[in-house]
């Protein structure tokens, strides 16, 4: 009995060691069949390598604003009595936007005519008498002092009336400035005030922008300054454009830097103004063409990672299989979102766009047209 359990134990350990072989050899047959299923590749799933210039220059980051702007503020203490336009609309060179209440006002200015009507009046009444008084003078029949209290009283009349009909003037001003117009064509990009709000002087009502006079303003480090000229060309990118890149032109450095920051502000102007956004505040990056040079690129979605070690998967015509290529990298283009290579590839190497995550290195694979015309096996989307 005991050798038939020694027996029975042996034996479970020599099967034991038989199955602990066994997962090399599945292993191998499980690559073996990962090399062999067929990946079928369409010709927008490739991309071939080729060069293209990248920029050296210093990195510009800002907003797209226009250059004709409007800050338009109350410049009387009155209620908001309408607002004629909402955010977004159109608007007319002196079309009118807002409206206060103007009764106060007005009652200045009927009170301002009269006075500078009475004023007109004393001062023709003082003038006639001056008049009859020289007349008077020259026959002998009154003084000199007395021609000379005339002029003096004219004087003073006519003084009282250039004071009264300044008063009209300011008050017709005060009156005009109750109505809010706008100074240019253009749109409506921020209302501040609604009908009933107290509008104190100075408090903003509503901003106007002209949208085909956008440009790009800018900020560049200052350690930088020295590559920066008039005129240098700049290829920049800006938020809600993704696939369009703008050209621009340096039209201005401003000659001092920020104390905090210490990046200095340089206005770029639109190469082609009428293909410009129409939206102002948009975040825009790029770079200032100061220096380049052509160089083999990669876009990000064509690199995969293990770690920190960047490959891509090449494409092999000849052979229709897959190989996994390590590349080395450069600085990463801002305005493109493409790296530059260094090594690993050559110029004209096809590579897959978008590879998927259950590739095997030296995986077969088929191009979809061939597939088609073929008895192509089953195929299966790695990219």
């Amino acid at each position: 009995m005991r050798h038939l359990l020694v027996a029975a134990v042996i034996a479970c350990l020599l099967a034991a060691c038989g199955k602990g072989g066994a997962p090399s050899d599945a292993t191998a047959k499980a690559g073996e069949s990962g090399r062999g299923a067929v990946l079928l590749l369409a010709p927008e799933d490739l991309r071939t390598v080729g060069a293209a210039d990248a920029a050296a220059g210093a990195v510009i980051t800002g907003t797209v604003q226009p250059e004709r702007r409007a800050d338009l503020r109350a410049e009387v203490s009155a209620v908001v009595l309408q607002v004629f336009k909402e955010n977004g609309e159109p608007v007319k060179g002196g079309e009118l936007l807002v409206r206060l209440d103007d009764t106060s006002i007005r009652d200045t200015l009927a009170s301002a005519d009269e006075s500078a009507r009475a004023s007109g009046q004393a001062f023709e009444q003082a003038e006639r008498q001056v008049q009859r008084l020289k007349t008077l003078q020259a026959q002998g029949m009154t003084s000199m002092q007395a021609l000379e209290d005339a002029e003096v009283r004219r004087n003073n009349a006519q003084s009282d009336l250039v004071a009264a009909r300044a008063r009209v003037v300011a008050a017709r001003q005060q009156l005009r400035r109750t109505e809010v117009r706008a100074p240019f064509d253009g749109v409506v990009s921020d209302r501040k005030v609604s009908a009933g709000d107290t509008a104190q002087i100075g408090k903003e009502l509503l901003k106007v922008i002209d949208p085909r006079s956008m440009r790009f303003e800018g900020l560049v480090s200052a350690d930088r300054m020295h590559e920066i000229r008039i005129g240098q060309e700049v290829r920049f990118r800006v938020n809600g454009y993704a696939t369009t890149e703008f050209a621009g032109k340096v039209r201005r450095v401003d000659a001092a830097a920020n104390s905090t920051t210490r990046q200095v502000e340089v206005l770029v102007d639109f190469v082609e103004p009428a293909g410009a956004p129409r939206v102002a505040g948009l975040y825009a990056e790029g770079r200032i063409a100061s220096g380049g040079k052509a160089a083999l690129t990669l876009p990000e979605a064509s690199v995969t990672r293990v770690g920190d070690k960047p490959f891509v998967w090449r494409v092999n015509a000849k052979d229709k299989t897959l190989a996994k290529v390590p590349v080395q990298l450069g600085e990463r283009d801002a305005r493109r979102g493409e790296y530059a290579l260094q090594s690993g590839l050559t110029e004209g190497d096809r590579i897959l766009r978008n590879p998927g995550g259950t590739l095997v290195d030296g995986q077969r694979f088929e191009f979809a047209s061939a597939a088609a015309n073929g008895a192509a096996p089953a195929a299966s989307t790695g990219s």
